[in-house]
């Protein structure tokens, strides 16, 4: 009784870490790539606006970036003191990949990112746009290695098990396992769209507040264009997850379809409450065929059922699906929720709609919609990861025989610890994007800012003052 309550304790102390730190990445993988997009503009045009730009979200990259690896480094020591017989069984393949990640990616941001915060005037233009390039580089370097042993431990491959421990027999294999493609474009397509609405969200907020700045009108339409033209890519990219889901974890594509018995012409559910003691759903409200048909292309593709992971002991072999159900769909709405405000803000641009006579509540849906990328991102995560289950590396450890022999006392304790600390590190890190923005608000309207459209004659002279 007390392993099984270590197991669970220790099952969401690891969700409450991964659920926190995983917001940060999401924003600084895609955000780095946007402030590189930012210097060139720069660059090229030679538009103080751009640097306006840039160094009101560098702040926020920098916040976000630090919270990101102190998050991270308290998740790693979890797999030596919550999930020892993880390292045990599979330490020879998942060390060397997070050192991999520490010597490519991280030391490259450490050591650039100093240049990219501090360096705008003391070197000379194109390195301190070089430095942003590999700060951008850094942390999607970062991402593929995390993702290439989060991937491995879906579709292990290129191992043989000695006296129960696993050996690389080819690292090519390891990193180039068969769902790592699928998952690493689908996570930096959702850093995309997660940044995409947060540039277009602020934006919206720092206008509500009055800020009429050209800063805040071009970071608007950037945000509102990116996701737009990321979000339908996403879908794709999702279509062939999915199918690479159902080819390697079919347990986890019945779950998420709530599809009990295997059979073709399977609805796509909509809404269903799936009830795992009468093995059936209740409330059905379904599009007829549509899951034999995104999944198999065809009216008649057969959909793997539940109950064909049922040992004959009775024993379930699935995930839990109500949590699996659920937060698959929470993605995919949200995403069709960051499809129709894109595309009908984009529409309403290209027909001649400025900022200024775009309709209130389009403004106001982006507020919202801010931090949706987050939701998405939590809930496509809770679907992949809930989804393994009973499974840690999927047919190569369980959950259950990864687990440390530790008391419920001590890990509950800890538990309580994170959740207070990150709880406040949320609202701070929310507090501080607000206060940047009403800042940035109270500057644009000062009496000496310049007035918009009025030429600039020392554009160096007009980034020091703003940015004072």
């Amino acid at each position: 009784m007390d392993m099984l309550d270590t197991l669970m304790l220790s099952r969401i102390q690891f969700a409450a870490n991964i659920s926190f730190h995983i917001l940060f990445p999401t924003i600084t993988i895609a955000l780095g790539w946007v402030l590189v997009f930012f210097k060139l503009r720069y660059a090229r045009t030679g538009d103080p606006v751009w640097m306006d730009a840039y160094f009101f979200w560098v702040k926020i990259f920098a916040v976000t970036f630090a919270l990101g690896v102190v998050s991270g480094i308290t998740m790693s020591f979890q797999f030596g003191t919550n999930w020892s017989g993880f390292m045990e069984r599979v330490g020879n393949i998942a060390g060397p990949l997070l050192a991999y990640e520490i010597v490519t990616a991280f030391f490259l941001e450490a050591v650039f990112l100093g240049i990219m915060l501090f360096g705008f005037r003391r070197v000379p233009g194109w390195a301190h746009t070089g430095a942003t390039l590999l700060v951008a580089i850094g942390t999607t370097l970062s991402a593929f290695w995390i993702l290439v042993l989060n991937s491995w431990m879906h579709t292990p491959a290129g191992f043989e098990l000695r006296d129960g421990v696993a050996h690389v027999t080819s690292w090519w294999e390891v990193i180039f396992n068969p769902s790592m493609p699928y998952r690493l474009v689908h996570m930096l397509l959702a850093s995309g769209l997660t940044v995409a609405f947060v540039l277009a969200g602020v934006s919206a907020i720092r206008w509500m507040m009055g800020d009429r700045s050209q800063a805040v009108r071009k970071t608007f339409r950037t945000g509102t264009v990116m996701g737009a033209l990321l979000i339908p890519l996403q879908i794709y990219a999702g279509d062939l997850h999915g199918l690479n889901t159902l080819e390697h974890q079919p347990a986890k594509v019945a779950a998420m379809e709530g599809n009990w018995q295997t059979g073709s012409h399977v609805p796509l559910l909509l809404f269903a409450l799936p009830d795992e003691a009468a093995r059936e759903n209740r409330f059905e409200l379904g599009i007829p065929s549509g899951a034999s048909l995104i999944l198999q292309h065809s009216r008649e593709g057969v959909v793997p059922g539940l109950d064909d992971f049922v040992s004959e002991d009775g024993r379930i072999e699935h995930p839990p699906v109500a949590p699996v159900f659920w937060s698959f769909r929470v993605m995919v709405g949200t995403g069709m929720a960051m499809l129709a405000l894109s595309w009908a803000t984009v529409f309403l641009m290209r027909r001649g709609r400025s900022m200024d006579s775009l309709p209130r509540p389009v403004l106001w849906a982006f507020v919202p919609m801010a931090f949706s990328g987050w939701l998405a991102t939590l809930a496509g995560w809770y679907t992949t990861e809930i989804g393994r289950q009973p499974w840690l590396v999927q047919g190569v450890l369980t959950t259950r025989e990864a687990i440390s022999n530790v008391p419920p006392t001590l890990v509950l304790s800890t538990l309580l610890a994170y959740l207070a600390v990150y709880a406040l590190l949320l609202v701070a890190y929310l507090g501080l994007i607000l206060y940047l923005a009403r800042r940035a608000a109270l500057g644009a309207t000062a009496p000496d800012a310049p007035a918009l459209g009025r030429p600039v004659n020392d554009p160096v002279q007009t980034i020091e003052r703003r940015t004072a």
